[in-house]
């Protein structure tokens, strides 16, 4: 966890995003341009030091418009380290509450499609039903995996933004559950935490079969017999 003026070595090695701790939205992370403020005491892979860790500018966001995000290399492990502000979605663009307001529409929709009506309408609507389902997969993921990481407070609870709702008494589930579930975000699934979906190889083991093209001469002579 990243916070604005001092920071713990935090994740674990292999992740390139750190959660920076703030209560401030993302207009206010932008105005106040905090990404200035965010530290990292020591390099997650070398934290007994010398490998040259030092920071390393800052990328741009889409939304909210102006936002940046901080960042470190280490050239040792030839990796970048990232600070995400509690406000904003790990991987996706805007802010979490954006995201939780996505899902929330769509639970409470009759059906995927009526909830296209007024989400994502900057799309067509195939591209919306897309990103509308694989949203609500990866926040219904995350809130399942939440339940079983504390049993006694989630486990009877339905793994939607709704149910979580109602137990934290919040109207911002996800920014609440980012900073309850702090040390567990590098196992947890995008947008919520930091976790990218396993992606397939892109090739796999072929399997024996025949060569496209034209019958060999040999052969066309034996099935003429």
């Amino acid at each position: 966890m990243v916070r604005h003026g001092q920071d713990p070595c935090g994740p674990v090695a292999g992740t390139v995003q750190m959660r920076l701790a703030t209560r401030s939205t993302g207009d206010d992370y932008v105005t106040g341009k905090l990404w200035c403020l965010a530290t990292v005491t020591c390099c997650p892979w070398h934290p007994e030091g010398g490998c040259g860790f030092c920071r390393h500018g800052t990328y741009p966001r889409v939304k909210p418009v102006g936002t940046r995000i901080a960042r470190w290399y280490c050239p040792t492990a030839r990796r970048t380290l990232s600070a995400l502000p509690d406000c904003l979605a790990s991987h996706y663009s805007g802010t979490l509450d954006d995201v939780e307001a996505h899902v929330r529409a769509v639970e409470q929709a009759p059906s995927l499609l009526a909830a296209t009506v007024h989400l994502r309408t900057d799309i067509e609507l195939p591209g919306a039903l897309r990103y509308l389902s694989r949203l609500c997969r990866a926040i219904h993921s995350a809130l399942r995996i939440i339940r079983g990481l504390d049993p006694a407070t989630f486990l009877t609870v339905e793994p939607s933004i709704s149910g979580f709702a109602n137990v934290l008494s919040t109207d911002c589930v996800l920014i609440c559950l980012r900073e309850q579930c702090a040390r567990h975000l590098p196992q947890l699934p995008t947008p919520l935490g930091f976790n990218l979906p396993r992606t397939k190889p892109t090739h796999s083991t072929p399997r024996v079969q025949h060569q496209t093209g034209r019958d060999p001469p040999q052969a066309i002579v034996e099935s003429a017999k």
